[in-house]
């Protein structure tokens, strides 16, 4: 039976790298938004198709023409990250409704749906007490509307399991780092800021990072692993912001980074957003973003491991590829050591 996988986001930075990890003997087609560059899959052994997960009509290509015994999966990695605190309508429709849509065409054809969720739309826990994984999404249980976006997707994947035999897995990515982020997310933003000096103070606070080619590892796997109705989280382990800045310090030399009070942080987190907003980029820190390094992500990925085969590198291998990735491109400046 020929394998055919379908990667919806696949010019996102955890798309990309599925897709390139996918690329070889299989039938791989991507999904990018018409109009799109596309140097992120430069060299990918795929097929392009164009349309957008809000817009069902714009859908029917990638679905088509697809062999009568194919076993079909499809990657559903197409989401907006938001870290911002103002309401943005694109956000619930392509996390919430983009999802719905994909699911009816899996349900259509017959094929596997693995959906990429993210921890954020698991409901924190006290006391930096262990997360694992759950079915209770509510988006009414976590704060962002990025968290709340994804809470909704997730439970409407799975009451699509439980009432019409949607064949799906859920997975849960913490904090994705690493090379190949041609689309500069909130991660690759701070260490480019970095790295071009135009970030020289960091906040206490930290998060769980795992590196973006062990989660499409996982990914991928899930593809044949990853059983129905079931949900597991790809994390890796907690780095402070400090730890992680300090990293790309000794990697490049540049001085280490001083610490910004996190009520000065908070203070000026408005201006931070507008200020970032006029520039087109990802803000540096946000209202959201600043919970989001004081809250709990104490994530377990210990089913992952088990039942996906997932693995995860050191992640100071993680900081030193990703660095040199972004010297090469433009995006910093090469440095010296």
């Amino acid at each position: 039976m020929k394998k055919v996988y379908i990667v919806t986001g696949a010019n996102g930075f955890l798309g990309n790298t599925v897709v390139k990890k996918l690329s070889g003997e299989r039938e791989v087609r991507a999904l990018v938004l018409p109009g799109d560059e596309l140097p992120s899959l430069n060299g990918a052994n795929c097929s392009i198709y164009e349309g957008d997960v809000t817009k069902p009509e714009t859908l029917s290509a990638v679905f088509d023409g697809l062999p009568a015994d194919a076993d079909v999966c499809v990657i559903h990695c197409a989401a907006v990250v938001y870290t911002k605190s103002k309401y943005d309508k694109r956000v619930y429709d392509v996390n919430v409704n983009g999802t719905k849509n994909i699911a009816e065409k899996v349900l259509e054809k017959n094929a596997k749906l693995v959906y990429v969720s993210s921890v954020h739309a698991i409901p924190e826990k006290p006391e930096n007490e262990i997360i694992t994984e759950t079915a209770d999404f509510d988006s009414q249980k976590v704060k962002g509307l990025y968290a709340k976006t994804k809470a909704e997707a997730a439970a409407y994947v799975l009451r699509q399991v439980k009432e019409n035999g949607l064949n799906a897995c859920i997975l849960h990515p913490s904090g994705i780092i690493g090379p190949n982020d041609y689309g500069r997310s909130h991660l690759t933003q701070l260490i480019t800021d970095y790295l071009s000096g135009k970030l020289r103070l960091c906040v206490k606070g930290g998060y769980d990072f795992a590196d973006v080619r062990d989660v499409a590892d996982g990914v991928i796997n899930a593809c044949e692993l990853g059983e129905k109705g079931e949900c597991y989280i790809l994390s890796n382990r907690y780095v402070r912001i400090k730890e992680l800045l300090d990293g790309v310090s000794e990697i490049t030399g540049i001085k280490k980074p001083g610490m910004l009070p996190m009520w000065l942080a908070r203070m000026t987190a408005p201006l931070a957003e507008k200020y970032y907003d006029i520039l087109k980029q990802p803000p540096l820190y946000s209202r959201y973003s600043l919970y989001t390094i004081s809250s709990n992500s104490n994530f377990s990925c210990a089913k992952a491991r088990e039942k996906l085969n997932y693995k995860t590198r050191d992640f100071k291998q993680t900081l030193k590829d990703t660095v040199e990735w972004l010297s090469h491109r433009s995006f910093a400046p090469c440095y010296a050591n």
